[in-house]
């Protein structure tokens, strides 16, 4: 019974910090940027709000591989003369930043398209927010796609 009841209360907990998450992100210059965010598929209220309080302002890096070796999702890599071996992503960085991303990217397995939950987030967003959700979402899909048919693990 103490166990029902201390879910209850985290639960209670849970709901009480999300709402003032909500209403804190409502009022910060960087509101816009969030909902820019939610646009694209697997990336709802917390993780754009997780993604704009871990990295900030995005234009600070040059490109995107720069963010991605700020965030560890770079390959590990191991060479000596003419050998390179490549390894696992290095993890280095920020790791609720990448934890986010990586919990987002799980949704690109599946076809492309546009559920109605992202339907009512794209609701208000100029025009070339969504084509460029969209462009993502077309391209990261066949990504998946192309890598499960070279044979790779779903790690």
């Amino acid at each position: 019974m103490e166990y029902c009841q201390a879910i209850e209360d985290a639960g209670v907990r849970v709901d009480r910090l999300t709402k003032l998450v909500v209403e804190t992100a409502a009022s910060r210059s960087m509101a816009p940027v969030v909902a820019a965010y939610q646009a694209m598929r697997g990336v709802a209220f917390m993780t754009a709000v997780t993604f704009v309080v871990e990295i900030g302002d995005v234009r600070r890096f040059d490109d995107p591989r720069q963010l991605m070796a700020y965030l560890g999702l770079v390959p590990s890599e191991s060479s000596t003369g003419d050998r390179v071996k490549r390894g696992r992503i290095t993890k280095a960085g920020n790791s609720r930043a990448r934890r986010a991303l990586i919990e987002g990217a799980w949704t690109y397995r599946f076809p492309a398209r546009v559920s109605s939950g992202i339907q009512v987030r794209l609701e208000g967003l100029p025009r070339t927010v969504r084509e460029i959700a969209w462009k993502g979402q077309l391209r990261l899909c066949a990504r998946y796609r192309k890598l499960m048919g070279a044979g790779k693990p779903k790690v």
